[in-house]
């Protein structure tokens, strides 16, 4: 059962309540990592994340409108469609248009990529063909402009999934404004990524620690950088 150990004791957690959106526009970035700081065991988050990490993450995507994640995320971790609308971010266009996001799917929303005018043509028409390809910058992606075009239609609850080099990027153009982090009770060694990655930032960004929960070690964290 998942307690609560800040703010104050409890042995119930409404998880409506412990996740509530701040406000009507919040980009909030979700992560698992072992306790030495590992993002992934063999190259996926699967490893990581337990029933009560599975519980958050099933809560999140709930309660958002709209899942946006790298394009080396989406295809390593094998996305499917979803409630809310997938979004994925890819300048050079990679994922296939025979993965398993462009696959339709009953109740589930359209994915949308988001890229640049500088993306190959050939990938951009194979993926038209499943989902919607949006520009946003002409050399490289904006990741200003992404999120101006996901506010711009209404979806401004924005869950980050990652993965590592977005979150970098997301924090560089001071973009987050949560972080929710389950640290499990995990040593793994090795040299998987780190939840950013990518170049260094001028300087470290402080976090508010707002919540802890907590079940069979595995600690559920949500910081806000705001």
């Amino acid at each position: 059962m998942v307690r609560s150990l800040l703010p104050g004791s409890s042995q119930e957690v409404d998880l409506h309540q412990a996740y509530a959106w701040p406000g009507p526009t919040c980009l909030r970035v979700s992560f698992v990592s072992s306790l030495d700081g590992a993002a992934t065991l063999h190259g996926r988050t699967a490893g990581l994340g337990d029933a009560a990490d599975k519980a958050v993450f099933a809560h999140l995507r709930a309660t958002c409108d709209a899942v946006l994640v790298g394009a080396g995320t989406a295809s390593a971790e094998r996305y499917g469609r979803a409630r809310a609308p997938v979004v994925v971010v890819s300048a050079r266009l990679s994922p296939s248009a025979d993965e398993r996001l462009f696959r339709p799917a009953n109740g589930t929303a359209a994915p949308v990529v988001l890229t640049c005018a500088a993306a190959p043509a050939d990938r951009r028409s194979a993926l038209a063909r499943s989902a919607e390809v949006v520009d946003c910058g002409e050399d490289a992606v904006d990741l200003r402009l992404v999120v101006a075009e996901l506010e711009r239609r209404g979806l401004r609850r924005i869950l980050c999934e990652g993965g590592p080099r977005l979150f970098a990027a997301l924090l560089a153009a001071d973009l987050v404004d949560e972080l929710c982090l389950t640290v499990a009770p995990l040593l793994t060694a090795g040299d998987a990524p780190r939840i950013t990655r990518g170049p260094g930032l001028p300087a470290p960004r402080p976090a508010t620690l707002l919540s802890v929960l907590e079940q069979d070690g595995t600690l559920l964290l949500r910081h806000s950088l705001r």
